[in-house]
């Protein structure tokens, strides 16, 4: 298994302005010489808006179509969510979008009702888990990290080999400045419980609702240690290699997996 190289953009977003922001992010990545994915924010074409109906665009959309010539021009995977209309419903649905042009999507489970993103979104079914270069990765949304059920890590043993749902946990979102310290303690608590690691990217500035960000976007690894400690209101390309081997042996000492709760999990 080879080590994984990621970069996340911590940035400010322009309320409702889709083409700054693809125009933002297109120089943003461009900066990035190696990578072999991509993090972009919550809702990273327009900023964390209610407005569906005028904003949303479909998968044969410009955002999307954006997304997989940035994915083959980097030779990375490109993922972050945005406002997608469906038939009739609408969804904050993340893509992960791969070099080649193909991909897959995430529409987040628990929406926000103290912004009434639920009277505005559907709620998405299902999770997510995609590969690459050999991890497993699980891909959330915002106010998910919330909900540990949703992402709860599940381990096996076949043989001397301990294998798990995933190895990687994302959260994307617009998560503001007044609960930032639920923020930066759920990052923590999710990768302990899952050992796993744990990517937090969040967003800065003020958006047209005059909630502020203040970023705090940061990596730890699956003892709850930081590799990249929260980065504080500014705009950055945050960047490391998660390491393999590192995980696989301190899953192998300390296989708590083994020892938790069977559940299931109603849809």
């Amino acid at each position: 298994m080879e080590d994984l190289r990621v970069s996340i953009i911590q940035s400010d977003l322009k309320w409702q302005d889709k083409i700054g922001n693809l125009e933002m992010f297109t120089q943003k990545i461009s900066t990035i010489s190696q990578a072999d994915l991509i993090v972009l924010p919550e809702m990273f074409t327009t900023g964390f808006t209610m407005n569906t109906a005028s904003l949303a665009e479909n998968l044969e959309g410009e955002t999307v179509s954006w997304m997989r010539k940035m994915a083959s021009t980097k030779n990375a995977v490109i993922s972050g969510s945005i406002i997608i209309e469906d038939g009739s419903k609408y969804y904050n649905r993340l893509i992960w979008m791969r070099p080649e042009g193909s991909y897959e999507y995430y529409d987040k489970r628990h929406l926000f009702r103290m912004a009434e993103e639920d009277a505005h979104f559907n709620s998405g079914i299902n999770d997510l888990t995609v590969e690459l270069k050999g991890w497993k990765i699980r891909p959330l949304i915002c106010y998910d990290l919330r909900f540990p059920i949703w992402s709860r890590n599940r381990f096996t043993k076949e043989g001397d080999t301990l294998k798990a749902d995933y190895d990687l946990l994302i959260y994307t979102a617009n998560w503001p400045k007044v609960r930032i310290n639920a923020w930066d303690i759920l990052l923590q608590a999710r990768a302990v419980e899952n050992q796993a690691y744990c990517i937090g990217l969040n967003r800065i500035g003020m958006d047209g609702n005059q909630k502020q960000y203040i970023g705090h976007s940061a990596i730890v690894d699956p003892k709850g240690e930081y590799l990249i400690e929260p980065h504080l209101n500014d705009e950055t390309i945050l960047q490391t290699e998660l390491s393999w081997k590192y995980l696989a042996d301190y899953r192998e000492k300390f296989p708590q997996g083994l020892d938790a709760d069977a559940f299931s999990l109603s849809k």
